[in-house]
């Protein structure tokens, strides 16, 4: 499969700067047979009672860090990773790229000293005995880069699901963003069952794919790990024939990668599973998704999941129909291909 199979020409007026005023404001486009325009309000309408949502409770971290080098060039730090209490992964944005062994002095004053670099990524080792505390401190809320804005206040909990629990993102799974806790009582009452995994989404989450031959691109690797009381609830929802229904490409590759044997485990740990089309889905029946870059990763596991062909078409649809595209956009329901035929 070539890389230009999964390219559309999006409006940029399409790419939603702000978040809506309530979350369940967005809208929703569901596809069946047909495919149904809706409100995020409704979503309760195309789920059935015993149907089991899988959501990601990763926690978006204030990754993105400010600061100058000693010629008082400025820099931006954005953390891709949490190695241990004082260090990080990260990448830099400098006019000029920081020597090995240099220091960075942060907006409030702390030095940090550059460890090594390996291909993209720096290790910086931060004068703290907290990071996570730092980032709280002084860190700002990474926006995607197509969001063309500083960050606000706002952000600090739009951009952050209302089941947020383990700290570690540095990207939130936006298909939970549409949640708010109303709409979630709502649908336990409803008899819809719920479980969490986690899935720290990182910053190559926004990269597009450069390869021209889709096959021989390598997947940036994200922390996971899923429980045996979510497997549980999953197999017993199998048992019923009802659906599975991840919330989010997060919660797609986390219950995937958990299920590469063939069988669904227990799993903790790193996956870098790449999700395109030939790919033979093994747990997930239904999935909630926001609408996603050109040519990245995300597209090619949705054109995994319902068709290379349908999801062209629901995207123009989409365009046509002007909803809004990327993390505070609108959100669509698919069934997966093999359930349509």
């Amino acid at each position: 499969m070539q890389l230009s199979d999964f390219d559309f020409d999006l409006p940029k007026s399409l790419i939603a700067q702000y978040p809506l005023k309530n979350r369940t404001d967005s809208r929703l486009l569901v596809v069946q047979d047909s495919i149904i325009d809706t409100s995020f309000s409704k979503i309760g309408d195309f789920i059935q009672a015993k149907d089991l949502l899988v959501m990601n409770n990763t926690r978006v971290i204030p990754a993105r860090l400010f600061g100058h080098k000693a010629s008082g060039g400025k820099v931006e730090i954005m953390i891709e990773r949490l190695l241990n209490e004082t260090q990080a992964l990260v990448m830099i944005r400098a006019s000029r790229a920081p020597q090995i062994g240099s220091k960075i002095t942060l907006e409030n004053g702390d030095n940090v000293r550059v460890l090594n670099k390996e291909k993209t990524f720096y290790t910086l080792e931060f004068a703290t005995d907290s990071l996570l505390t730092l980032l709280k401190d002084i860190g700002h809320i990474p926006l995607p880069p197509y969001i063309e804005r500083a960050d606000e206040a706002q952000d600090l909990n739009r951009y952050q699901t209302v089941y947020a629990q383990q700290d570690g993102a540095v990207a939130a799974p936006t298909a939970g963003l549409h949640f708010d806790d109303i709409l979630l009582e709502s649908l336990k009452n409803q008899g819809v069952d719920s479980t969490f995994i986690t899935l720290h989404v990182g910053a190559g989450t926004f990269q597009t794919v450069k390869t021209n031959n889709i096959k021989d691109h390598k997947m940036h690797s994200e922390y996971y790990e899923i429980s045996q009381d979510s497997i549980d609830k999953i197999q017993q929802t199998k048992r019923i024939n009802k659906n599975v229904i991840a919330i989010g490409t997060t919660a797609v590759r986390c219950l995937e990668s958990a299920a590469k044997s063939g069988v669904l485990k227990v799993a903790q740990g790193e996956t870098d599973i790449f999700i395109y089309p030939g790919y033979s889905f093994k747990v997930v029946d239904k999935m909630l998704t926001n609408f996603h870059l050109p040519k990245s990763s995300l597209l090619m596991l949705v054109s995994a999941f319902i068709g290379q062909e349908r999801m062209l078409e629901i995207y123009q649809h989409a365009i046509k129909k002007k909803y809004r595209f990327f993390s505070y956009g609108d959100a669509m329901l698919l069934t997966l291909k093999e359930n349509n035929d």
